[in-house]
């Protein structure tokens, strides 16, 4: 009996099995071939998914710490995501296996989507750190963080699915 590269559950969104068997497309931003956003990415998550438990702890304690904690998370998420979101970008602009991909564009959407509802949710607390937290803040810090999941979703499937950004020999002008 053979087995099959290829996973044993139905993909999510579509699948192409010469992707499982070819060696993946290099990310376009990357340090010894080593891909960045893969690594850049972990830190606007922590943040942001940080920030509706700090949000949930000062709804609890009414201490004024989390809410502060919760603004420096949102902000620290906001800086991070940014640059995240540039390195994501590059890749999704000169990778077109990205740009061919449902994957890809849902990826994109969502994690433009949570940047934009961190700046509204950072400026909303601006000078406010305590005010605005419930129960705006809170909800948009909520759904952030489940948003942050989706895409985090879809990205896995373009990396492991579809293997973009990977250390690999494949073209990132070639269509697979």
């Amino acid at each position: 009996m053979t087995q099959t590269p290829t996973p044993s559950i139905p993909p999510l969104i579509e699948s192409d099995e010469r992707e499982f068997l070819d060696s993946g497309v290099p990310s376009t931003v990357a340090i010894a071939k080593h891909p960045l956003h893969p690594l850049i990415v972990t830190f606007p998550i922590a943040f942001l998914t940080g920030a509706p438990a700090a949000d949930i702890a000062y709804w609890f304690t009414k201490d004024p710490f989390w809410g502060r904690a919760a603004f420096w998370l949102l902000l620290a998420g906001l800086i991070s995501g940014v640059v995240a979101a540039l390195t994501g970008m590059a890749d999704f602009l000169k990778i077109e296996r990205v740009r061919k991909r449902t994957a890809g564009w849902a990826h994109m959407v969502l994690n433009v989507a949570s940047l934009g509802l961190t700046i509204v949710n950072v400026f909303l607390r601006w000078g406010n750190t305590e005010g605005a937290i419930l129960p705006t803040g809170l909800t948009i810090s909520v759904i952030v963080a489940a948003l942050l999941g989706l895409s985090g979703w879809y990205g896995a499937e373009l990396v492991y699915r579809h293997k973009v950004a990977v250390i690999g020999n494949g073209n990132p002008n070639e269509p697979s």
